[in-house]
């Protein structure tokens, strides 16, 4: 049997979870009522941060999803996408609008990545 590590796991979720040496992490957010940039930027830390705690970095991303409040904001979000993704690494991506959990909220990232 596959052993399944959960980190910061709280009464509602996990910030990550580890099966088979893929990373799956909840949706990632920060800084509430910034600008998209500013949030932007505050989530993909959070992405880095949670990598490095699951034994990976942003080299090893699979896949990711990114919700946005706002579909018109898309490219101030993908100016800050494009200074942090590695060249030569870059996952599959979808991106989508969504109402997210607040309207202080304008961008979610949800990534899956591979373990070193």
């Amino acid at each position: 049997m596959s052993q399944i590590e959960r980190i910061g796991t709280g009464p509602r979720m996990s910030e990550a979870v580890i099966h088979n040496g893929t990373i799956y992490l909840a949706g990632q957010i920060a800084n509430p009522g910034a600008s998209v940039t500013e949030q932007t930027r505050g989530a993909l830390a959070e992405v880095d941060r949670l990598l490095a705690e699951c034994g990976s970095d942003k080299t090893r991303i699979l896949s990711t999803q990114i919700w946005l409040a706002d579909m018109s904001t898309f490219a101030e979000m993908n100016a800050v996408w494009d200074e942090w993704v590695p060249q030569g690494h870059t996952p599959a991506r979808a991106t989508g609008e969504s109402k997210l959990a607040t309207p202080d909220y304008k961008v979610e990232i949800i990534v899956v990545a591979a373990q070193k």
